[in-house]
């Protein structure tokens, strides 16, 4: 089992940055897919971005392709989220979460991760 713990959120005017960091749990981590997801009041919890377990492999929504970067230090067991020229559309609770064992490393379903912290606030003023 692992578990999750997201930080680094906040408030930031557009065109800013934030850098969410999730760590985790567990010494099997650096054997984890991982992705990250967000959610804003009345939507659908939708996907951000993933990294592969060696960490050299990433896959990124289109609306924050160049903008958002995923990475990770397996020594620390943390993934991290570099968010920048942020928009007040990316406001959201953003999720770290694993992939579930047999699905696609690169899932954009929320329903092929299996654990996930309790999320992070970001809200983008304009």
């Amino acid at each position: 089992q692992v578990q999750l713990v997201e930080s680094g959120g906040g408030l930031v005017q557009a065109g800013g940055s934030l850098r969410l960091a999730c760590a985790a749990s567990g010494r099997t981590f650096s054997s984890y897919n991982m992705g990250w997801f967000r959610q804003a009041p009345g939507w659908e919890r939708d996907f951000v971005a993933a990294i592969y377990w060696t960490g050299r492999v990433t896959y990124y929504a289109d609306s924050v392709k160049g903008r958002f970067t995923i990475s990770r230090d397996n020594a620390e067991n943390t993934v991290y989220l570099q968010m920048n020229s942020l928009k007040p559309e990316d406001t959201a609770v953003y999720y770290c979460a694993t992939v579930r064992a047999g699905s696609r490393w690169n899932s954009v379903s929320r329903y092929d991760y299996d654990y996930w912290g309790q999320g992070t606030q970001v809200t983008v003023s304009s």
